[in-house]
């Protein structure tokens, strides 16, 4: 008799097991069809043509900078150029202006250079603007997580 009450003591633990185990994958299944939805509705909420126009709108920014940084440098560099091709024959006044010159030309380009690290620290801040919070597959503790131990442990 103990033989019969044994075996099915191990049925009903058998069934048990695969109670739980159809639970446990019934809650998986739950758990990404709620992931898809999600996901769904995220792609469904994004404003394409608004990203994309913010988007073009911070390049025009960025070119026009940049371009306006690239005429100073040139008109710098012309600077730096054209004092370099003056004449030894010159008076020290004209010597003197050269010099007046070089310095203009050398602050030109340290202002032209610090806009441009400016300019770089501006397109970072920009960029991280444009930059939304990630919703899908961030780590949240459930209250599931914390209660798993129970189920596995038969």
């Amino acid at each position: 008799m103990s033989t019969k009450g044994e075996q099915d003591r191990e049925r009903l633990k058998e069934e048990y097991k695969d109670h739980y185990r159809r639970i446990k994958e019934a809650k998986e299944r739950l758990k990404r069809a709620e992931q898809k939805g999600k996901i769904s509705q995220a792609v469904q909420n994004m404003n394409a043509d608004g990203l994309l126009e913010s988007v073009d709108e911070f390049l025009g920014k960025v070119r026009e900078k940049v371009t306006h940084v690239e005429a100073r440098l040139e008109v710098a560099m012309d600077s730096l150029e054209d004092e370099d091709t003056t004449t030894a024959s010159k008076i020290k006044k004209e010597e003197l202006d050269e010099e007046l010159k070089k310095q203009k030309a050398k602050q030109t380009l340290k202002q032209v250079k610090a806009e441009m690290g400016m300019l770089y620290n501006e397109i970072e801040k920009h960029a991280d603007e444009i930059r939304t919070e990630k919703t899908i597959g961030s780590k949240k503790p459930s209250p599931e997580s914390t209660d798993n131990s129970s189920d596995t442990t038969i």
